[in-house]
Parts: C-alpha cells; structure tokens; sequence
C-alpha cells in the first residue's frame, strides 16, 4: 500500500510517498478501514516541519476517515461499510482527562503511525462511525478540530442559550465553533485580519465580527460590543501574544479554553487580572471517543457539514501543509486518495 511518512528530523521536503506493507486481516476486537481523507491540523503541521519530532519514518497525520473492509473477532459495533472516523486519543474512552493522555504517544500521526495510508488496522476503540451520508473528507474534520470545538463549548463550557462566545480567528476549530454555537442558541463574536473572512464568518451565523489589525486593542471593541460585561466563553487559540486581551474580554466568572499556541508557547499570564476576573482558564487537548459519538449524533440531527477550504490529494500532502502554514485558508484544509 501507499502512505505519507517523514524521514527524520522533519520538514515539508522529508515527506514523501512511500511503499508499505499492507496491514492484512484484523485481529480480535480490530477493524481495517480504507482510508479516503484525512483533514490538517496545526499538531500534523508541527510534526511535519520537524518542531515535534517524532520517529524517523512516521506515517502522518491524526485525522482519518474512510470505509471498514473487514472486522476482527468480538466487534459488534462496527460492519464492513461503515462509514468511520479516527480518535485522536484512542487510549481515552469516556471521563475527564487522566495521566494516561498526558502527551502524544498514543496519538496517530505523532507517537504512533497516523492515517495518511491507503488501509489501517486498528482496534474497533479508535474509532467512531461517521455522519451518515457525509464524505470522508467531511467526516474527517471531526476528529481533532471539531470534536476541540464541541468538548470546549458543550462538556466543558456548559454553554446555554443566550451566551455569547469570542473565538479567534477562522480556522476549523473557529469554524466549528460558529456551527455549535447556532446549534446552542448562543452568539459568537469571531476575529479575523480580513474583513472578507468575516463577512463569510456573519454569513455562517457569527453575530459580530472584529478585524484585529483595525482593531490593535480587540478586547475594547468586544467590551463595547457587550455593554462592558464582557463574553460568556473564550475559544483562545493565539496563546502568549492573545491571552491578555482575552482575559480582559471575559466576563467576571466567564471561562476561556486554552486551545492553541499559534503565538507562540511561552508567556506572562496576568494573573492578577485573571483572578480578578474569577475566571475559569482551562487547557484543553481534544477530547474523548464518547464526547465524539455525541458530538456526531448532534451534526446529524441538525444537519449541519463541515467548511472545507479546499481538498488535495493526499499526495500533495506536503502543498497543502505550505497551504496551511499561509493562514489564508478558511474552515479545514482536506486530503483524500
């Protein structure tokens, strides 16, 4: 079979298109999957270009969707046809974060061979069945980027109809965000450097939209936005250079995810404002194979898909990493066979 791995220590140009052994027949309590698609993250970019090393050889990336071909002995839960998408933990099966998903050792794509090949075998717990009636490329924007957006809002912001929501920037997990907030009955303000990503952001359901580049001091026009209150959650994916301003853009009691580092993954923390503020800071990675199941059940019901930016082949996966590392996309970035 084909794969994407990456020769050691990393970077776009050490991907390439390897020839590997097909992984055969599953065992007890396994499935096969063809994989049709897998979906970028900022993770599988950090592992690409060699700021996270990884094995010599790694198979990329954490996302994987695609077709069961054959169940092992004692799964029940899955049939050859299925539709299923990856875990990114597949070691963390339901209840709050433990020790044992502390790092990526058991995360595709990072500590263990990711889901850029033509066929996986794995055990039936590291995956989920996907929406019905959606493509793989679809189906595997769930995995990292929307299942972050769904664990943040519903299993740990608790959010409610009527709460308003900041997230930063238009990405897939932004993206997600907007999505899951209209499901909710709550308001999203989101930020961008492009007054067009915003206008598209409005047009997906976002209440307000703030340009950071006219707006130096975003966290003044959010508090004006919200009568000097401040907002409900905080979907904070800057990191150091973001983190103030979202502390002075949350309400007394509000909560912030701590989501990404894309400024960086040093820096102050005001503390002080922040516990004047008495808000929740959370850091959090992902989520569970439960939080996933519900988070399907819930695009299903309301029938809502995912926004890709654009879909390559996969292998044209080191093009659509440099595609990525630009920042002008907006929603996920897919590739499939």
């Amino acid at each position: 079979m084909k794969a994407l791995t990456l020769k050691a220590p990393g970077g776009l140009n050490h991907i390439s298109l390897s020839d590997m052994q097909d992984p055969g027949e599953p065992g007890p309590n396994q499935i096969r999957v063809a994989i049709g698609a897998s979906s970028l993250n900022y993770h599988d970019l950090l592992v690409a270009n060699g700021s996270i090393p990884t094995e010599d050889g790694r198979i990329l990336m954490s996302d994987g969707a695609g077709t069961v071909e054959a169940v092992g002995e004692g799964v029940s839960e899955f049939k050859v046809g299925d539709s299923v998408v990856s875990c990114f933990f597949p070691q963390w099966q339901a209840g709050p974060a433990c020790h044992n998903v502390w790092g990526f050792g058991n995360t595709p794509g990072d500590g263990i061979d990711g889901m850029a090949a033509q066929y996986v075998v794995r055990s039936a717990n590291a995956f989920t069945l996907a929406p019905t009636g959606w493509s793989h490329a679809e189906s595997a924007t769930i995995t990292t980027a929307g299942l972050t957006a769904w664990r943040a809002l519903v299993s740990d912001g608790k959010v409610k109809p009527g709460d308003t929501i900041l997230t930063l920037g238009t990405g897939g997990v932004s993206i997600a965000v907007i999505q899951i907030a209209n499901m909710l009955g709550a308001k999203v303000i989101v930020t961008s450097s492009s007054d067009e990503k915003l206008k598209r952001a409005k047009a997906l359901g976002a209440t307000e939209g703030i340009n950071y580049r006219t707006h130096a001091q975003w966290s003044e026009k959010v508090l004006e936005l919200t009568h000097g209150k401040g907002v409900d959650h905080i979907i904070e994916l800057g990191g150091p250079a973001t983190l103030e301003q979202s502390i002075q853009s949350v309400r007394v009691g509000g909560h912030i995810s701590l989501i990404g580092v894309l400024t960086g993954r040093q820096g102050e923390i005001p503390t002080a404002l922040l516990m004047g503020k008495q808000a929740r800071l959370q850091g959090l990675v992902v989520g569970n194979r439960c939080e996933q199941q519900d988070y399907v059940a819930a695009l299903e019901a309301n029938n809502i898909h995912p926004v890709i930016d654009k879909t390559l082949p996969f292998t044209d996966l080191a093009k659509a990493f440099e595609h990525q590392a630009k920042g002008s996309h907006f929603g996920k970035i897919c590739v499939e066979w």
